[in-house]
């Protein structure tokens, strides 16, 4: 039993939940920065680079979760799960871990086509995809900055889909895309603390991300939220080391194997 039980339905939890935990983790990257000895860039290049401002930022990402709460809002009622039916049949937790990992793995197939053909399709990539690039420095908060149709495509979809292949309930959804949120705020914070917990378990991180947003790395690293897999196996992989900036930080250079 999940410890909102009998407070807020698991819908309301799946539809919110990830949105709130949006702005309380991103907020923490914007509002308490870290010092530049974990940046990738400096703030002087995001400064300078950065082809959009933080106000016109926040309005995209906000418009992309009233597009993805609606949307979950529809496909938890189409889905005919309830609070009470989910508590009956709630799964043991290997179960419920096995259908996270399940989500995972789609998601990061879904993701990594239409991510993929977004760059190659130059209507797409002009009229679409290239708003998520204006942030040519990654940054936490510009996680969900995306074209409406991208993130209705990409994010939304993605979600959906993941969802119902899972066979998970609304209150394993809610864990999934709450990781999965945190994972994604992660990966375009633009920093890289040693002690990072994800840096741990996933090769796809924060640098392996600013990889794709530099201008050598736009046709590699498409891979997102969890896994490199797909990118390996289709030769769109880049590895990359990290370089001491002599003012503090690392800087990510991709190379060549």
């Amino acid at each position: 039993m999940a410890f909102w039980t009998g407070y807020v339905s698991d819908e309301m939890m799946g539809t919110f939940a990830p949105i709130v935990i949006y702005w309380i983790y991103g907020g923490m990257y914007q509002l308490f920065p870290s010092s530049n000895r974990y940046r990738l860039h400096t703030l002087k290049e995001e400064e300078q680079k950065n082809l959009v401002r933080m106000p016109t930022v926040v309005k995209g990402v906000l418009l992309q979760q009233l597009v993805q709460a609606t949307v979950a809002r529809l496909l938890f009622s189409v889905s005919g799960s309830s609070r009470e039916s989910d508590q009956l049949v709630q799964p043991s937790v290997p179960v419920q871990l096995l259908q996270i990992f399940m989500a995972m793995i789609v998601m990061d197939t879904w993701q990594y086509f239409v991510h993929r053909y977004m760059h190659h399709n130059k209507f797409l990539y002009r009229h679409v995809h290239s708003q998520h690039h204006r942030l040519v420095v990654p940054c936490a908060i510009g996680a969900l900055y995306n074209h409406p149709l991208e993130g209705l495509l990409l994010d939304t979809f993605g979600g959906a889909i993941s969802f119902l292949i899972s066979g998970m309930t609304a209150q394993t959804a809610v864990f999934f895309f709450c990781f999965a949120v945190i994972k994604t705020v992660d990966d375009h914070c633009g920093l890289w603390h040693p002690g990072n917990i994800f840096h741990f378990f996933f090769q796809n991180n924060s640098a392996y991300h600013d990889i794709h947003h530099q201008l050598q790395g736009t046709k590699y690293n498409y891979s997102q939220p969890f896994f490199s897999v797909w990118d390996r196996v289709l030769g769109t992989y880049m590895p990359y080391k990290l370089v001491p900036r002599t003012d503090g930080g690392y800087e990510t250079r991709p190379y060549k194997c």
